[in-house]
């Protein structure tokens, strides 16, 4: 059962350091990407085991998971893999974590909170002014992929992402994940469930262009 936090909290407007690329990862020069609502990191722990060309950074809601997942890292030794705790707007919207929005290569949102209820659609985590504010720093040709197994909530992500004009969708089809940050199609928990409940899985790519 999903533990719903409320992103809009003031616990979440005072945001911690976050460190520099070199400081995160053993090779920083490494193509980044960023999993928003990263839960305990299962996925990015997989895929950082598997593709070590590639550094993966998770922002996560709530800290009991980051911790955990920290502690894993530092445990197994990883160099490729990073967690940082706290509200992805609020961090990302910082003047001084622009760096991060400005290397990235791409990002997912896997089976995000839904919310579903209207008045809280403020508390998802795509926002206009948050899809306005990546686009504006992401640089050309990175990628957004959204992934979701709620109708509506897809329908809202959608809209929201392909009123940018900066971001142009792209046919899953004709897109190669081969050198992509999930080369190997793995899937997280969420997914693995969905499908083995035969439920729709809704999903996009869409490119800075």
């Amino acid at each position: 059962m999903r533990q719903h936090v409320n992103p809009l909290s003031s616990n979440f407007n005072q945001i911690e350091r976050i460190p520099s690329l070199s400081e995160m990862f053993g090779d920083s020069k490494l193509n980044l990407h960023l999993d928003i609502g990263c839960a305990a990191g299962e996925f990015l722990f997989d895929l950082a085991l598997v593709n070590t060309s590639w550094n993966y950074l998770g922002i996560e809601i709530r800290e009991k998971l980051v911790k955990t997942a920290k502690l894993k890292v530092t445990e197994r030794e990883i160099k490729n893999l990073y967690f940082v705790f706290g509200n992805a707007n609020n961090i990302l919207n910082d003047i001084n974590n622009k760096f991060i929005i400005k290397n990235l290569k791409s990002i997912s949102f896997n089976f995000p909170d839904p919310w579903f209820k209207k008045r809280h659609h403020k508390r998802r985590v795509i926002q206009p002014e948050f899809i306005n504010n990546l686009s504006n720093s992401l640089q050309k040709g990175a990628l957004i992929f959204v992934k979701t197994d709620v109708k509506d909530l897809f329908d809202y992500m959608d809209w929201t992402i392909s009123s940018n004009f900066n971001l142009k969708k792209i046919d899953k089809k004709d897109f190669n994940f081969v050198g992509s940050f999930n080369p190997n199609k793995l899937k997280t928990n969420r997914e693995k469930y969905v499908i083995d409940n035969q439920l729709n899985i809704f999903e996009r790519i869409y490119i800075k262009i």
